[in-house]
Order: C-alpha cells, then structure tokens, then sequence
C-alpha cells in the first residue's frame, strides 16, 4: 500500500525533536511520499535541508501562505520568484485567501494570489490553494483566470458540493482531504460520498488538524492512514484502493 500525503509541514518547529521518527513511523503505516508547501521566508531553508535530507520521499513546494501576507509581502513575493529561479519545487504553494484570522490585507492577499498564479503558470507548475472563509474571493480571481495552464490542488477542502463542483469544473484540480473528514457533524463525509474518487488527493496538513480518534493533538503524516479509511467507509472501497486511486490522483497534480 502506497499513500501519499500531499499537504504537511514537517519542517515545522512542532517536530524539530523527532523528525526522523516521525517520518520513519509515517513510512511504516504506508506513507511514503510527502509534499511540503511553504509559509513565508521564515521557513524556506527549514524546508529545504528537510526535503535534500529525503529526497526520494520529500516534495517541496514554494510560494507565500496568505496568513503570512502583511505589509512586507513584496518583499515576500520577491523571495519566492528568486528561489522559483534557482532551485526545483514541485509546485506554487500554499497560497490563496484566508479571512478568518484577519480581513485587513484581503487587497494585499488578493494580490499576492494572482501573481503566484502567474508565477505557476510560468514556471508550468500547479498550485495548491489555501482557502478559508474565501471561497467566493478565490473562485472570482480563478473564475478570471482560469486556463488549460491551471492546475493544483484546493488543500483542506471543506465545503459544499456546489463548491466541490465549481472547483471539479474547471478541469485541472483536486480536492484535499484531511482530518476534518473523520470529525462528526462535520459534513464533509456526505460531499465526499457524491464526489468521484478521481477528484480526490489525501493530506494531513500536519501538524494542524489530526484526524478521530487524535484529533486536538500533534498531527503526523503516519495519521493519513485514519483520513485514508474513512474515505474507504464513505467510498465502500478498501483502503488499498484508495491509497492506489489517490496516489495516482497526486502524480496526475505534481508529475512524480
């Protein structure tokens, strides 16, 4: 069985301690390929020296979280076109809207998500989207923008089917499931049920979000097996089935 986490940060300071056997104990559950989306400036060399460390495992992406998009994010924009030039990412990310935290710098963010479009456009790399209480401002850049050149993934997938299908709709994105999808009342199970499986990619977005029965503690890349058998439930599939239709969903995205 092969699964394949493609959303989690293991190079953030919450595994700084046991790296290794976190990785090590994600790869003897079936994990074995992980994508690392960047935050901002702050975390760019953690992520790297973590990705050369596992090369055959680890995926880095780079590109500037929303979250991070404060006064400075010309500067921080600029950092990710200079690394998009020297260095080999799989993918633009994370990036997109965020107005839960903060709704002052919707124009900054708004800004900063339509020219890392661009900049994944012209690298022709995909991109994975951040999205929270955002999906109207997100969809009017991608509905602007859409091309036969836009292609990623909308990680932490929450919403309805009507969103499923507007994001299904434009042809070149997958959804992202994680832990939300095994916590009860969540909703997400019965989107999921009406979606097919080939629009489908697993994450963790470790260490936020751990999936019941961990949920409320440090997530790790080894839970995608709990995300990964509620899919199976909801999908009546088996797990391998799943890890197999989803892994293959993620090479369809990144192209390893």
């Amino acid at each position: 069985m092969l699964l394949t986490d493609t959303h989690t940060h293991l190079y953030s300071e919450q595994f700084e301690n046991d790296i290794d056997e976190v990785i090590a104990n994600a790869i003897n559950s079936g994990v074995s390929r992980f994508f690392l989306p960047n935050i901002d400036a702050s975390y760019t060399q953690k992520l790297i020296h973590l990705a050369e460390k596992y090369p055959q495992q680890l995926f880095p992406m780079m590109g500037l979280h929303p979250c991070s998009v404060k006064k400075n994010y010309k500067e921080e924009i600029a950092h990710v076109e200079q690394w998009l030039e020297k260095y080999s990412f799989c993918a633009i990310g994370e990036i997109g809207i965020d107005l839960y935290w903060d709704k002052n710098f919707l124009p900054q963010q708004q800004e900063a998500f339509r020219y890392q479009i661009a900049l994944a456009k012209k690298y022709n790399l995909p991109f994975v989207i951040h999205c929270r209480e955002a999906f109207n401002e997100i969809f009017e850049i991608l509905d602007e923008l859409n091309d036969d050149k836009m292609r990623g993934i909308f990680h932490c997938f929450t919403g309805d089917l009507t969103q499923a299908n507007h994001i299904i709709n434009y042809g070149g994105f997958k959804l992202g499931i994680g832990g939300v999808v095994t916590f009860k009342n969540s909703g997400l199970d019965k989107v999921v049920e009406r979606v097919d499986m080939q629009h489908l990619v697993l994450e963790t977005d470790s260490p936020y979000l751990a999936p019941v029965p961990y949920r409320g503690k440090r997530n790790e890349s080894a839970y995608l097996v709990n995300i990964a058998q509620k899919v199976a439930e909801i999908k009546r599939l088996t797990i391998a089935e799943v890890a197999q239709i989803t892994t293959q969903n993620s090479v369809a995205i990144f192209g390893v």
